[in-house]
């Protein structure tokens, strides 16, 4: 399933014939502390604009998951507890606002939430959802850290028969039987769309880096699949020098970019695989006395830092990773607890941000 791609943000909603209908929980300012018995987010705020929309074709192409099949209970969700596990600490804006979301839309339907933050410790991971289930969580939605290692809470899970929602990045396991189902980007398309805005950037020549990821998960992985192969396909003349993980952080994203300038000073574009390690990049940049330009920076998310450092000159595109998981999360488990098929694989559709649209977007980043 691809998600459309266009080069502006749109107002369109696609509605989904099994009831998937997203609306907006965008959230402002920073989320409070974890590990605790979500109610009502002061900090929360709503907009109409920026929230998921399901890509097309519609959920009824692809595999789906009913809960017989899965082997769980039908469940009123107005009733169920829910445990939300988020992988990393809330510095990155992108966790900031997948929290906020989760925790707004659990207000908005009266839903008693559970929530957990790993502190970018996988470990931890693992034993904050088994302490969620143990808390009594009927339902979980997990924001994993890593792809592989999940095995115990699959098998604590299935023992109370409790239905697993991943979202923004995928276990390796099976849907259906581990987990019901995926709600995300398609991360090699979004690596494609960077070639793309790398290569008009640049006019398809020179040396380029790539800012990787941290390692261990499907988005890292999907990202660098879909850019290098869009670059080797379409521009045989932009040349990647350079590939270090800067881990998703944006100091690590400036380390490894001041030593890329020390060693590839002739560098011509940068693909970050998020929007903190660009904004690092950029950091590195301006402390090297470069000027905004002089080295193409693309990068994933749609923060809106990052956003700005498009119309400031430094960022010349930005490929949407939209992190509003709420509302079309509670919506999937509320259509699977009642007994409705629901996609296992749900793919969201991502915008992007050039310098056309740019500053009259801001508003709209998150």
């Amino acid at each position: 399933m691809k998600p459309i791609a266009p080069r502006h943000r749109t107002s369109a909603r696609t509605l989904l014939a099994t009831g998937l209908i997203t609306s907006l929980a965008l959230v402002s300012g920073c989320a409070k502390s974890e590990n605790d018995t979500a109610g009502k987010d002061k900090n929360s705020t709503s907009q109409g604009d920026g929230g998921q929309v399901v890509a097309s074709p519609s959920t009824g192409s692809g595999p789906t998951c009913a809960i017989d099949a899965y082997g769980a209970k039908k469940i009123d969700l107005k009733s169920a507890t829910v445990g939300f596990s988020q992988s990393e600490k809330e510095a990155n804006p992108f966790r900031i606002a997948e929290t906020a979301s989760i925790k707004a839309e659990a207000a908005k339907r009266g839903v008693k939430l559970l929530t957990a933050n790993a502190q970018s410790q996988f470990s931890k991971q693992i034993s904050d959802v088994q302490d969620l289930i143990a808390k009594g969580a009927d339902l979980l939605v997990i924001a994993p850290l890593n792809s592989d290692g999940w095995e115990p809470v699959l098998r604590s899970a299935s023992a109370k028969h409790i239905p697993i929602i991943t979202i923004d990045r995928k276990i390796n396991a099976t849907a259906c039987k581990d987990y019901v189902s995926f709600i995300g980007s398609d991360f090699v398309e979004q690596g494609k769309r960077a070639a793309d805005r790398m290569i008009e950037a640049t006019g398809g020549k020179g040396d380029i880096a790539i800012l990787l990821g941290a390692a261990g998960n499907n988005v890292t992985t999907e990202r660098t699949k879909g850019f290098e192969e869009r670059i080797k396909e379409k521009a045989p003349n932009l040349k990647i020098v350079f590939k270090q993980t800067g881990e998703f952080a944006r100091e690590k994203g400036q380390s490894v970019t001041e030593n890329l300038i020390q060693s590839k000073p002739g560098i011509t574009g940068i693909y970050a695989e998020n929007d903190e390690m660009g904004l690092g990049a950029v950091n590195a940049l301006k402390g090297a006395g470069k000027k905004p330009g002089a080295v193409k920076i693309v990068t994933i998310d749609g923060t809106r830092n990052a956003v700005q450092g498009i119309v400031d000159g430094w960022i010349d595109g930005v490929i949407e990773s939209n992190p509003r998981f709420g509302p079309l999360a509670f919506q999937t488990l509320d259509t699977f607890t009642q007994g409705q098929k629901v996609s296992q694989d749900i793919i969201i559709q991502d915008s992007a941000y050039t310098k056309d649209n740019a500053k009259s977007d801001l508003g709209r980043a998150f």
